[in-house]
């Protein structure tokens, strides 16, 4: 940079609108390349050392924009969900950036004045809770050479007796040198060591393992000519996660006792144990949007998993939509022929409708705690629920605090809860923090065509229970501040961590001191802790982690401390929860909720901070934006940029009235500008359903809204409202799904999320999503066909309504002749003749006959909203009012518009 310093940064930072248009991306290093763009990547590093099943990870890449003109680039690092990030610097052109962790309001104030005193500064975005990535962004002028570099840690869970260590390598182009170095040291001995291949066939044999007795070594250099997708491309075939498995030696001990540097690790995993018993109650999300290929891959899961079932095993089925249904009121034997019969059962699930997840776990838990009662339980069984689901409830019970109260209010302490999220829209925090509650544990799968593996997987680890109600018994005045993974079962193939401090003179007496317990058995640790020994082997080593057993502890603590937290009954004793997870942060120099990273240049003139907004909903996975110079992109029409007069006024035609809308509880308004009309319906269905509002397949759009329900009936009627939006952009490979609490677009495998508190555009493949916080989001497609949804916000503590949205569509010729919908059979307009105007017997207002589509109906005058340039009140909109929602206006009856998913078409001719 010139004089030190980073160039515009602070232009770019203020500019946070275009922070999101036109900019190089490197995600994992990862860029998509548009074009000759001169971005030379030099190097792509990732270093792993994992030291007894603590992974600490380096990932760096040197960058050379050699172009003569500056260009944004941002470094957006994937990290494995539960890695705790602790440091990160950055080059640019020689000068280093180092990074400290500071309490958070601590660092955003430093932050703050920075700016305020003219000071570049720029913001980092880590996310909140998963810290799934950590996100660098500048200004990047031409012949500038960048060298990003972030570490974090991580340990290494065990799985289905396998540990598995996962890196995403996505340098997204091709790179000078490529290069994945892992090094192993497992002082109690490996078993075996294994690199699948997870790149695909393109990489078979380019990776390299070298095994010790306790040490190993991985590595993955593929040449230049190597990573080309074909032997004449300029694109890189490296893009995918490098996976190392691999298993320690156990002989026929129950766990493994490591001390070292004051700090004790205990490894518990007992193998010579018969199974027990298991009741288990599986709770199947059968919503409208599990529709197609999740709930294909979900049946065909199911049944392999009904017939994994044991003969003493006892289990039920319960799916849920926004009724929940039960196959049996009862926990039946897995014999065959009850498992035959589930199946059959699962078979004829259709998915439709909402999402009542908090009526579907009580009556799970119901089940299982009358069983009990009932005596029909074994009492060395173990309980279990199992939970299915792929979205936020919509019916019922909407507020996730009140669902875990709830379930943790009746749930037995011996009854595990195990959620599996499906898909990228799924919120994939709260199912964790239900699981973590309730003895059990979370885990996402992504809803494509591996699903149904992912599932089956996924059940593995949790079907062979062979200890009940555990417990580790250490001695008083050797060992303190002891913490564990939580852990109340113990399942086959895993592995139960605890983990404490020691009084080191005493550790060679602490093996012979420690046992587990059970209700069905008791334990003594067969392991020796050879305290010197283990600590010659790992100081000789250069590659051990000469701190691994205060970080595993510091780690585990950590987590603990939060989920804890979570269940903390009184204000009181979070806040205190909250004070320890703060100092253990600061102490151990990582990045939680709490903690903020400020990244400075030596003289303290330019700074960055990484934080993690609470109020954000992550994106889940690695995005794609473009790469290119800094620029204004001309494709933005005028129409959707606010007017400097009334920054609400983004409007979709010349004039307010000239739209199709649907808003309030939904009221239909359909303009008919040829004929200078407005007409008007309701929709009067249920909430979960899904209304097609545009459906062109020929142009590839589809356009669909969910409605949700009001917290209770008034006057004996339950209204709706849409909750979200879906439009489906087929031909572009894009989806967006508009919340009431998020803005989200898929592309592919691939989703970037959005609060509500954002301001912003983002330009992917022609469509815009424009962004004004807290009111409204504009979809522009090829610069002229354009959507916009707004906003509605209530108080939250309101008896009755809740937040909803309204969408606003221009009338256009853009779509095919065959476009259909509630809304797209109107886009090429109908004759509508109105006559005979009359006083009607609602005072005030006058009644008419229509003809229109060959029906003579009686319509009404009356006022519409828009709420376009005014969200609260609305502007008064004449109209002529359809009764019975629209019934001979619409081709149909408007119940041949419900479709199953958000980004479906419907089929008609009616």
């Amino acid at each position: 940079m010139h004089d030190g310093k980073l160039g515009n940064l602070d232009e770019l930072f203020d500019r946070e609108v275009d922070g999101f248009v036109s900019r190089s991306v490197l995600r994992n290093g990862r860029r998509q390349v548009a074009g000759d763009d001169n971005i030379v990547l030099h190097s792509y590093k990732v270093q792993s050392i994992i030291t007894s099943r603590l992974a600490n990870t380096m990932v760096q890449t040197k960058v050379e924009n050699r172009a003569r003109h500056s260009q944004n680039l941002v470094f957006d690092v994937q990290v494995p969900k539960g890695a705790f990030i602790h440091n990160f610097t950055m080059n640019v052109n020689g000068i280093t950036f180092t990074s400290s962790i500071k309490e958070k309001s601590a660092a955003r104030n430093q932050y703050a004045q920075a700016r305020a005193k003219g000071k570049a500064a720029g913001l980092l975005r880590s996310n909140a809770l998963d810290m799934e990535n950590f996100k660098a962004e500048l200004n990047v002028p031409g012949g500038t050479k960048v060298q990003f570099e972030i570490h974090y840690q991580e340990p290494i869970r065990r799985k289905l007796s396998t540990y598995e260590h996962i890196i995403p390598v996505q340098p997204g182009r091709l790179a000078k040198h490529l290069e994945v170095d892992i090094h192993i040291v497992e002082p109690q001995g490996l078993s075996f060591v294994r690199v699948p291949d997870t790149l695909g066939e393109h990489f078979k044999g380019i990776s390299a393992i070298s095994k010790g007795e306790k040490k190993a070594h991985v590595s993955f250099k593929p040449t230049v000519a190597q990573q080309r997708k074909c032997p004449t491309c300029s694109t890189t075939a490296v893009d995918g996660n490098f996976v190392v498995t691999y298993d320690v030696k156990r002989e026929s001990k129950a766990g493994e006792l490591e001390i070292f540097n004051g700090y004790f690790i205990h490894y518990f995993a007992p193998e010579q144990l018969d199974p027990l018993p298991k009741n288990i109650l599986f709770v199947i999300d059968v919503s409208g949007s599990m529709w197609g290929l999740k709930m294909r891959q979900t049946v065909e899961a199911m049944k392999t998993i009904l017939e994994d079932l044991r003969s003493d095993d006892q289990f039920s089925i319960l799916d849920f939509n926004h009724n929940v249904r039960c196959w049996r009121d009862s926990l039946v034997h897995a014999s065959k022929l009850q498992t035959e019969a589930a199946k059959k059962y699962i078979e004829g699930i259709h998915p439709n409708g909402g999402t009542n997840i908090n009526d579907a776990l009580l009556r799970a838990i119901f089940i299982l705690n009358e069983a009990n009662k009932l005596g029909m339980l074994d009492p060395n069984s173990v309980s279990m629920i199992v939970l299915v689901s792929d979205g936020d409830p919509t019916v019922g019970e909407l507020k996730l605090p009140a669902i875990q109260k709830n379930v943790k209010k009746n749930i037995r302490d011996d009854i595990s809860l195990f959620c599996l999220g499906i898909g990228f829209d799924v919120d994939y925090d709260f199912l964790k923090r239900l699981a973590q509650e309730n003895n059990g544990m979370a885990q996402r799968v992504f809803g494509n065509q591996e699903t149904s593996s992912q599932m089956k997987k996924f059940f593995n680890q949790v079907s062979t229970p062979l200890l009940k109600n555990l417990e580790f018994n250490y001695p008083q005045g050797l060992v303190s501040d002891v913490t564990h993974n939580s852990f109340q079962n113990y399942f086959g193939g895993s592995e139960i961590v605890v983990a404490g401090k020691v009084d080191t003179g005493n550790a060679q007496h602490l093996q012979s001191m420690i046992t587990a317990t059970a209700s069905n058995a008791q334990l003594v640790l067969e392991t020796l802790a050879d305290v010197e020994g283990l600590d010659e082997f790992l100081k000789k080593d250069k590659h051990a982690d000469p701190k691994f057993t205060e970080k595993l502890w510091a780690y585990i603590t950590i987590n603990q401390l939060m989920a804890e937290r979570n269940m903390a009954p009184t204000a009181a004793l979070k806040k205190n929860i909250t004070k320890t997870i703060l100092q253990m942060s600061l102490d151990h120099h990582i990045i939680t909720p709490y903690t903020a990273m400020l990244i400075e240049s030596p003289n303290g003139e330019e700074m960055m901070l990484a934080d993690s907004p609470q109020d954000r909903k992550r994106a889940c996975c690695p995005g794609a934006l473009t790469i290119g110079p800094a620029k204004p992109d001309n494709s933005i029409p005028s129409w959707a940029n606010p007017t400097p007069k009334d920054p609400l006024s983004l409007l979709m035609g010349p004039t307010a009235a000239a739209v199709h809308q649907v808003d309030n509880d939904p009221h239909f308004i359909i303009n008919l500008p040829r004929q200078q009309k407005n007409v008007c319906f309701n929709i009067d269905s249920e909430p979960g359903a899904i209304l097609n509002l545009i459906s062109d397949a020929e142009s590839g759009i589809a356009v669909n809204g969910q409605l949700i329900g009001a917290k209770k009936s008034l006057n004996n009627k339950l209204r709706t409202y849409f909750g979200k939006i879906g439009f489906h952009f087929e031909k572009k490979g894009l989806k967006v799904e508009v919340s009431t609490e998020a803005i989200t677009l898929k592309d592919g495998s691939s989703s970037t999320s959005f609060s509500w508190s954002d301001t912003g555009k983002l330009i992917r493949r022609r469509l815009l999503v424009s962004m004004q916080r807290d009111s409204n989001v504009t979809i522009t497609v090829d610069g002229d066909l354009s959507f916009m949804v707004v906003l509605h916000r209530v108080w939250k503590k309101h008896p009755i309504n809740v937040d909803f949205l309204g969408i606003y569509i221009q009338p256009t010729n853009n779509f095919s002749s065959s476009v259909h919908g509630l809304i797209g059979q109107f886009m090429l307009e109908p004759d509508v003749q109105i006559y005979n105007e009359r006083p009607s017997q609602e005072p005030g207002k006058s009644a008419a006959t229509m003809d229109v589509k060959g029906h003579k109906l009686t319509v009404t005058r009356g006022l519409q909203k828009d709420y376009r340039m005014e969200r609260v009140f609305g502007t008064n909109v004449p109209c002529w009012f359809v009764h019975n929602s629209g019934k001979g206006f619409l081709d149909g009856h408007y119940r041949d518009y419900l479709v199953p998913t958000l980004y479906s078409y419907i089929k008609h001719p009616f």
